[in-house]
């Protein structure tokens, strides 16, 4: 979900799949460890975080895994936590899926950079019960992000999206 664009538009949102969470989802084994297939694995297990606090509001999950100096993530996990799924102020295919992760690279700092192609569906949100709609298209991003290493895995350390 992009929340630094939304100009309104005339597309109607439409539902995502009615599945409720029974909890945050675990990460996969696949994500653990600090090798560049690892980083693949955690950007595409941080995408289900991302999309989870956006169903439920419940942020901690995606902020336990992202440094605390991730400036994008507070901001992303604050806008969830007071509009989402849960409680009616997010409608549509808000669910971001990641289509290819086609850029890993560790720096000389022992972080990883890189991008994911990521598509959005349509979908309408509000900061506020009382807030106008804001009608959001379906898009394509590029996801760029920086991984920094923690207690043995990855976690997010920046991230923006930038429309295709």
């Amino acid at each position: 979900m992009n929340t630094q664009t939304g100009s309104p538009t005339e597309s109607t949102a439409t539902p995502p799949p009615s599945t409720t969470p029974s909890g945050p989802p675990t990460r996969p084994a696949n994500a653990n460890g600090l090798t560049l297939a690892a980083a693949e694995q955690f950007v595409r297990y941080y995408n289900t975080l991302l999309n989870y606090a956006a169903e439920t509001g419940d942020t901690g999950p995606l902020l336990g895994a992202s440094e605390a100096g991730c400036e994008n993530c507070k901001s992303y996990a604050s806008f969830v936590a007071q509009a989402n799924v849960a409680n009616g102020l997010i409608k549509g295919d808000y669910r971001e899926q990641i289509t290819d992760v086609p850029e890993l690279y560790r720096g000389d700092s022992g972080r990883v950079g890189g991008s994911a192609l990521v598509t959005v569906g349509a979908y309408v949100s509000q900061k506020s019960k009382s807030a106008a709609p804001r009608n959001i298209p379906a898009a394509k991003y590029k996801r760029e992000f920086a991984l920094s290493p923690k207690a043995g895995s990855w976690v997010m350390y920046e991230m923006k999206l930038v429309k295709q």
